[in-house]
């Protein structure tokens, strides 16, 4: 069934998309990710106009995120102070990006530089991924549960100024350190439209030293406000979020993501991060091929405010 997107002034077919927003879910059920770093890809290939497809991808971030954000404060894993103080630099970030998205707009560049970051991100993180799985496969003996929880806090990290004590982490380190993290996720919520889970989760372990507990329910509670920043500014200032598409990879994302958590009991950890590791470096491997084959219609009458 083709639907007409208003914001995006194209027609796609409603199946699609929603099978895209539910395939990404079940990902992020089964491999623990939020999936954002994949669905804005899937968006451009199926021909939704990067612009369209960044400002677009982050409702459906603020709606998976508030799911998982709600479990995690009925479990008492959420620090409230911390992600309060990563808010702060998440809403700053946001709004530095919004405008250097509006500059690249007016440029007329802002589709190759979306493609660009999302070649060095996607390959930076499949690689990454693929060396740690393969290294943890084939030394199964190590302890990886004592290894990830030996962090520190270094002591240029500690001599910052503006510190702060955070009773629910038992931390006491300079404020700037976690708005410096929630500045970064800003920064990608508003160009890339992720919610920055893969950098914001190893961040607050290794640098800021947070108990594992309480990292992924606070990394969710600050993504909910830096991408709902990011999105409203988006659809005031440059007009690229498409409700009708939200709300079918919000639909798509919730189901698939409760069929995934089912399945993922049935997948080993190391196979599962190989697995997911393979399809991000071929996600890559398609964007960087789609810059260098010439397209079928090398000139688009298509105006977009």
């Amino acid at each position: 069934m083709q639907i007409y997107l208003p914001i995006a002034e194209m027609a796609v077919e409603a199946e699609i998309i929603f099978l895209l927003s539910a395939f990404v879910g079940v990902l992020s059920g089964i491999f623990g990710v939020g999936g954002g770093f994949l669905t804005t890809p899937f968006l451009i290939f199926t021909g939704i106009p990067p612009a369209i497809a960044v400002g677009t991808q982050a409702c459906q971030i603020v709606a998976s995120s508030l799911a998982g954000s709600l479990g995690h404060l009925r479990r008492g894993n959420v620090d409230i102070k911390m992600g309060l103080v990563m808010v702060a630099g998440g809403f700053i970030g946001s709004i530095i990006g919004i405008f250097i998205f509006k500059l690249l707009h007016f440029l007329g560049q802002i589709d190759l530089v979306i493609s660009i970051l999302y070649i060095v991100f996607l390959g930076s993180i499949g690689l990454l991924m693929m060396v740690e799985s393969t290294t943890s496969f084939f030394n199964k003996k190590k302890d990886m549960r004592k290894e990830f929880n030996s962090s520190g806090i270094s002591p240029f990290m500690m001599s910052l100024p503006y510190k702060m004590r955070f009773p629910r982490s038992r931390l006491f380190i300079s404020a700037l350190i976690p708005a410096g993290i929630g500045f970064v996720s800003g920064l990608l919520a508003s160009i890339l439209g992720i919610g920055g889970g893969f950098l914001l989760v190893p961040a607050m372990i290794y640098i800021l030293g947070m108990p594992p507990l309480l990292v992924a329910g606070t990394a969710l509670f600050q993504v909910i406000f830096t991408t709902a920043c990011a999105t409203i500014m988006h659809a005031v200032m440059n007009q690229n979020v498409d409700i009708v598409l939200g709300l079918i990879l919000i639909f798509g994302g919730v189901i698939g993501a409760q069929i995934g958590v089912l399945f993922a009991r049935f997948i080993r950890g190391h196979y599962a991060r190989i697995v997911l590791a393979l399809l991000i470096l071929a996600v890559c491997t398609r964007l960087c091929l789609e810059m260098f084959i010439r397209p079928e219609d090398l000139f688009s009458t298509v105006i977009f405010s």
